[in-house]
């Protein structure tokens, strides 16, 4: 499910659905948020006439909650946020194996992959990367994972995942296509999705800048797969703020 999650007068809440890329490039943020708007409906998009400034950016395959500043002074303000680590984030990811122990704290620096310009990797002489984790259920060869970063590296939750032995379901990049081992056609297929299993589920402002929330629906394949495996009735029970 995608569209548009608030919209107010100084900032908006979009749900990027996967595919699609915020990277500025030549374009700059403009190009990015095009492409980003071309995902909402005509009624959306009318909604959010004028300058719209990309606060933050999600990686391609990741799905879920974005804010667009809706003039260049909240931009700043926002962006000043982030960087110092005021915004507060929930992702929900669905992992390989089962998640031990069950919540803990991945304090790994990362850095660039030298064999692979695509990829990160872990690199002591790195950048501090520190991501809080709690899993939320576990199913047959899956966990259901909640993950709180706490700094904002590329890629950092699906190489901090891939360092502990739980790369996420659908990321070929850092995990492999595990699904080949699953024997169950049904489950083998809940388990190769169109696309990674990760969602920016929730976002909150600080006080300062109006504490507001957000909440992004899943997008489809992810709530399928939660469904086929019996883990969407855990995830209504458990409590997904930061």
């Amino acid at each position: 499910m995608t569209g548009l999650l608030f919209c107010g007068r100084e900032l908006a809440a979009v749900n990027k659905p996967p595919g699609v890329s915020l990277a500025t490039g030549r374009g700059g943020g403009a190009a990015a948020v095009a492409r980003l708007l071309a995902c909402l409906s005509q009624r959306e998009r009318e909604q959010l006439a004028g300058p719209l400034f990309l606060v933050h950016r999600l990686d391609v395959a990741t799905s879920g909650v974005v804010l667009l500043a809706r003039s260049r002074e909240v931009h700043r303000q926002l962006a000043a946020a982030f960087a110092r680590g005021q915004v507060h984030r929930v992702y929900l990811a669905l992992v390989w194996g089962k998640v031990r122990p069950a919540q803990g704290c991945f304090d790994v620096p990362l850095g660039p992959d030298r064999r692979d310009r695509r990829k990160m990797r872990p690199d002591p002489a790195g950048k501090r990367a520190t991501t809080l984790y709690r899993r939320l259920a576990a199913q047959g060869p899956v966990s259901l994972v909640k993950l709180a970063p706490l700094t904002g590296r590329t890629h950092q939750l699906r190489v901090h995942l891939a360092a502990a032995g739980h790369p996420i379901v659908g990321d070929d990049l850092y995990g492999g296509p595990r699904h080949h081992g699953v024997r169950d056609r049904e489950l083998r297929s809940l388990l190769s999705p169109p696309h990674l299993l990760l969602h920016a589920f929730r976002l909150e402002l600080p006080p300062a800048l109006g504490g507001l929330a957000f909440e992004a629906p899943l997008p489809e394949a992810f709530t399928e797969a939660l469904e086929g495996l019996g883990l969407a009735s855990a995830l209504a029970q458990r409590d997904l703020r930061p």
